[in-house]
């Protein structure tokens, strides 16, 4: 069964071909939202939640794009909204953390040590600009080629050439200023 007919008889109401579905596409969706969130949890949440959206308006699918396509946009736009939320309610926390660490007398130096390689990368791609952000996300963390890419986000093969050479530049900036790299 091809995924228009999968499509179809889940629109027909066959809750079992939605099972396949949701098993055929759940890796790729948790790894566009882990390479977005950095956060297993989270990409974990995002993952139910895109695939609740993908049920209730799996009707609007016309199929000028390739199912996967349409699923990656929802994924994204998901994950980019969840973040943005996130981001108001952490600076609240950031800035009592801040307070808690300056009672403390920690030093700026002694907080840079503690972070992990892993932590410093994460925000090296959070710094980078959401698109190029995404095309770097797409293309190195989820392999897709650059034509899916431009697919998902709207633009051409060479714009998404463009901004992942422009990302592996701005992280390459980021992560000597951090003190790794040459």
């Amino acid at each position: 069964m091809d995924e228009v007919e999968l499509i179809h008889s889940i629109l027909e109401g066959d809750q079992q071909n939605y099972t396949i579905l949701i098993k055929q596409y759940q890796s790729s969706v948790f790894r566009t939202a882990m390479g977005l969130l950095h956060n297993k949890e989270d990409a974990e949440e995002i993952a139910q939640d895109v695939f609740v959206k993908v049920y209730q308006s799996l009707s609007s699918y016309n199929g000028k794009a390739a199912f996967s396509t349409w699923l990656y946009r929802i994924t994204v736009n998901t994950s980019l909204n969840f973040l943005r939320k996130k981001k108001r309610k952490t600076f609240w926390a950031g800035l009592a953390d801040m307070l808690q660490v300056a009672s403390k007398d920690k030093s700026a130096e002694a907080l840079l040590t503690e972070r992990s390689d892993h932590a410093v990368i994460q925000q090296a791609l959070d710094a980078l600009p959401e698109k190029q952000r995404l095309a770097f996300v797409f293309t190195k963390y989820e392999e897709l080629p650059q034509r899916q890419a431009a697919e998902i986000m709207n633009i051409s093969e060479g714009a998404v050439e463009q901004l992942v050479i422009r990302a592996k530049n701005n992280l390459k900036k980021i992560l000597e200023k951090e003190g790794y790299g040459a």
